[in-house]
């Protein structure tokens, strides 16, 4: 190979970031002059010293190729002379953000935002956008347990305008932190909508990625299953378990598991519920992930009380609620206490149900939680009502559909609307009693409720596997 004073024909590599001309020229001169090197001893046998002269004096733009191979004849890595990023930073950033997840899960939530803060700025001195979405995504994680949804969501958004130049893969983690903060705060259709376009958008492009497709699908049910498409639920857990296989992520599947355990509750089918639930339990546990080992109690918790085990549902959720404080997810566990109160009632527990969710709503509202908000809510006007607090019951029912139908949370609301109905036609205010049921039974007809428009593109390709299609689509309920 002869010298070469330019690259033959090569353009630049721009998807890496590598900086400008003046930049790296200087950079390039003193990692020679460090190690004592002539131009010309950089240069051959491939270049001529005269380009490294060139390049080195800002007025040549270097192709990927050259670069590369000064890195190797300079003994550092590309990144550090394409960039400035000093060799062994990704690794530390990367260690540094285990350690914030391990300080997180601890309960530490302000030493790990702290600890975030600081690689976030380690990140910006040598503009690493990747590791800043990561890094940005995570802290939005933290934000969400907290109860800081609006903050949450912004890390979001940040981290997906940093990768917006990058294939649609790397942003589906923040794009599923995004849809899960509307969700919380109670836009439960436009999560919907914003996971089901991505899907879409991912399978439409005719190459598939399973991980980024088992997270988003995982993540679509909750909010089918609010808005009672449960038929496009279980598709959808149908789907991700025949890509399952295909995941290396032990997390991304175990996430999938807790899912497919509340489409099969959904069903009815409770035995089967449980052995999914198992499964992620197992990863949660082997890895020492408290938060989410506590939803997985908290959905033990959920199956437990529909099947009328008061008292196992009871202690499932408690200890769902101490692990999510532990770990500083305050407004997960406020969700869980809501569901409490309702087992406590249940028990017979009336006066303390109350004086928790009382307690509770304080951190939950509009925008905030909106759904539990509303359950809580409705349970308060269940307990008034039987106490023939009639007008207390009726402000409490009121609120709760408010909030449903801010939620679009169709089924929920059609219950609350009967319960004022029927609270309405006991006071013999009949008029009010038919409107208040025609508002449930109208939400659950109207345009975009019995249907969300055409589903998300299915995968080109889908592998046949008989145990995953079995363990949705067959066995009957409980």
């Amino acid at each position: 190979m002869g010298n070469r004073d330019e690259e033959d024909g090569a353009m630049p590599l721009s998807g890496e970031g590598q900086q400008s001309p003046d930049q790296i020229g200087p950079r390039l001169q003193q990692l020679r002059t460090q190690r004592r090197m002539t131009q010309r001893a950089l240069a051959e046998p491939g270049y001529t010293a005269a380009y490294v002269s060139t390049l080195e004096a800002g007025k040549g733009n270097p192709s990927d190729a050259a670069l590369r191979y000064f890195a190797e004849r300079l003994a550092v890595s590309y990144e550090e002379l394409a960039n400035g990023v000093p060799a062994g930073l990704r690794t530390a950033i990367r260690d540094g953000l285990a350690e914030a997840n391990s300080v997180m899960n601890a309960g530490r939530g302000t030493e790990a935002e702290a600890l975030l803060s600081a690689l976030l700025d380690r990140c910006a001195d040598h503009e690493l956008l990747d590791l800043t979405a990561e890094l940005r995504t995570t802290l939005g994680t933290f934000l969400l347990r907290r109860g800081e949804l609006a903050a949450g969501r912004e890390q979001f958004e940040q981290a997906e305008a940093l990768l917006a130049e990058e294939p649609l893969p790397a942003r589906v983690r923040a794009i599923r932190g995004r849809a899960t903060a509307h969700y919380l705060e109670g836009d439960v259709r436009y999560s919907c909508y914003l996971l089901e376009t991505t899907i879409s958008e991912l399978n439409g492009g005719g190459l598939p990625d399973p991980s980024s497709l088992v997270l988003l699908y995982a993540a679509v049910i909750g909010p089918y299953l609010e808005l009672g498409a449960h038929e496009r639920a279980t598709k959808a857990a149908t789907l991700a378990l025949d890509l399952a296989p295909r995941v290396a992520d032990p997390l991304a599947v175990a996430a999938l598991h807790r899912s497919v355990a509340r489409t099969l509750a959904s069903r009815g089918r409770y035995a089967d519920a449980e052995t999914a639930l198992i499964k992620a339990q197992e990863v949660y546990q082997q890895w020492e992930i408290r938060a989410e080992l506590a939803q997985c109690h908290w959905m033990r918790g959920y199956l437990h009380a529909q099947r009328d085990r008061l008292v196992d549902a009871e202690s499932e959720l408690r200890l769902a609620a101490e692990l999510l404080r532990a770990a500083d997810a305050t407004f997960y566990a406020v969700q869980v206490e809501v569901e409490l109160a309702d087992v406590r009632w249940r028990l017979g527990h009336a006066e303390e149900a109350e004086q928790l969710l009382t307690r509770l709503l304080a951190s939950l509202g509009p925008g905030h939680g909106a759904v539990h908000a509303a359950a809580a809510h409705r349970l308060l006007g269940l307990i008034r009502e039987r106490d023939d607090d009639l007008d207390a019951a009726e402000r409490h029912y009121r609120t709760a559909i408010g909030l449903q139908q801010e939620a679009d949370v169709t089924g929920d609301l059609a219950d609350t609307s009967r319960l004022l109905g029927d609270l309405l036609d006991r006071q013999g205010r009949t008029r009010e009693a038919i409107d208040a049921y025609r508002n449930g039974l109208a939400r659950l007809t109207g345009p975009g409720t019995t249907t969300l428009g055409a589903g998300p593109l299915p995968p080109p390709t889908i592998p046949a596997t008989d145990v995953a299609h079995s363990a949705i689509d067959s066995g009957s309920a409980d």
